[in-house]
This record gives structure tokens, sequence and C-alpha cells, in this order.
């Protein structure tokens, strides 16, 4: 089931202990790249995303870590994961909140890309990934998941700016999810871990407030169920 919502409202309409596995991508500040209002003394290198303003989405401004985290503690069963991506901007706030709603930090690891967003700080291949858990330390379905996951980025294709690839998605619904439980993406997107949860048999819900990405989301959902 996928809800056009945003996720407080979302959360709300769920009961407690009710998902099995959280997986998700929240819109979150992003890095500026270092920019700077002087072009001639900071060269920018080339490639360098024009767009790229510190905003993660429709949402970044409205909803923060410490807005959800106590909530997606109480729909999530006990021992349960949560797989959050994150950055380096939100990398503290968002354990910081995590740890205050009663989770666990396991580790944080990875997204490595085959493509890069240009910096003056470096080339940046990748994106990072917390494994936080509910309850009890639970080993892992698939205990030989490499911290830091390879995988294609849809670049060029892509159904959303920040679209992530159902390859990775399927890795943390695999690692922390049994066929028939139900999955959970606040952030729904395009959709892609709902993709994979269908590929996978497991139940999904997911909440996406913006109208186009809800629509996209559904159409990818039901080509994998019909198609």
């Amino acid at each position: 089931m996928i809800y056009h919502t945003d996720a407080m409202h979302g959360l709300a309409l769920l009961g407690s202990e009710s998902v099995d596995c959280i997986v998700s991508d929240p819109p979150y500040k992003t890095i500026s790249g270092g920019r700077s209002a002087d072009p001639d003394k900071h060269k920018l290198p080339g490639g360098m995303l024009a767009v790229n303003d510190g905003k993660g989405g429709l949402e970044y401004n409205a909803i923060r870590a410490i807005d959800y985290a106590a909530e997606i503690y109480r729909v999530l069963k006990n021992p349960g994961h949560v797989w959050l991506f994150t950055n380096e901007l939100n990398r503290r706030s968002t354990e910081d909140a995590m740890l205050l709603a009663g989770f666990k930090t396991h580790y944080l690891g990875g997204w490595i890309k085959n493509t890069v967003t240009p910096n003056r700080w470096g080339m940046k291949n990748g994106e990072l990934v917390f494994l936080f858990r509910k309850g009890v330390a639970r080993t892992l379905y698939n205990p030989s998941l490499k911290q830091f996951i390879e995988a294609k980025n849809p670049a060029g294709r892509k159904c959303h700016p920040n679209e992530k690839p159902v390859e990775l998605m399927r890795e943390f619904v695999l690692a922390s999810s049994l066929p028939g439980e139900t999955v959970l993406d606040m952030f729904c997107g395009s959709g892609s871990v709902g993709v994979a949860c269908r590929e996978t048999g497991r139940e999904f819900i997911g909440f996406e407030i913006d109208p186009a990405h809800y629509a996209t989301a559904v159409t990818r959902y039901n080509a994998e169920v019909f198609g």
C-alpha cells in the first residue's frame, strides 16, 4: 500500500509495532559543494551541479529526524531494524535523534556509486546509511552483507532526483526482513524500496507527499505486481 500523504500523517495511521523493518531515504539538507560568491577565488570543479543549493527535497525544511524518530520507534516491531540514509551535515543530528527515541546504532555504512558529485574537497562517490536497531541485537538475515555496498547509480534515467537503485534497497530488505513481513518507507520517492519488496515477497507500506513522485511510485509498484 502506498499512501499519498506526508510522513507524519502516514505514521499516525499505523498501529504500534505493526512493521517489521524500515528502509528510507529522508529528505535532508545537502552540501553545497563548496560554492563561493567569489568564483575567481575558488575555481569550481567541472561538472559541479548548478542546482546543488543545499536543499534536499520538498520536505527538507518541514521534517527532521527528531520529528519522526519516536514515531518510527513506536511502529517498528521489537526486535527490528531501520536503514536510514544520511550525509555529513545530518549524520550527528540523525543519530542523536534516533538514540533519544530508544534506538541503538549498529553501524554507519554506505552506498558506493559508479558516479561522482564534484566538490572543492574531492569527488564524492558515495552516500551514508545508518543501521539502527530496536531491542536486542539480531543477526542480519544475510550476515555476509558488506558495510559499504557497490550498486550502479541509475543516473541519466532517474524517475526521481534522489532515486536509489532497487539493487541497493533489495540488500537492506533482505538483511532485515523475511518473506511475508512488512517493510515501511516513510519517504517513498519513486518507489525503489517498494519494488524491492515486490521482488522479494515482502509486504510494503510507503508514504509520498509529492503527487508526481507518488504517481511514479504507484506505477512502478503496480508494474511489478501486474507486469
